[in-house]
């Protein structure tokens, strides 16, 4: 993955991390994010920066989730 591309997918990701933080009632945890310092916008910061920065914000998003999954199941269907 080129590093445009990589910057744009961490873009996307704080997006997703923002709306999720709206809509739910519990704080993200995000320290390992939080502690790397880099954000979309620190285009002069390195690929691999922005590679560890999409893994944590991933990680924390993903992980904040799967906590808040419930037993309730969802039927499967295609429109």
């Amino acid at each position: 993955m080129k590093k445009q591309e990589l910057i744009h997918l961490h873009g996307l990701l704080a997006e997703v991390s923002n709306h999720y933080d709206t809509r739910t009632e519990d704080d993200l945890s995000l320290d390992e994010y939080e502690s790397l310092g880099i954000r979309p916008t620190s285009i002069h910061k390195s690929k691999t920066d922005h590679k560890a920065a999409v893994f944590a914000l991933a990680t924390g998003i993903t992980s904040d989730m799967h906590e808040e999954q419930t037993e309730e199941t969802v039927a499967i269907s295609a429109d």
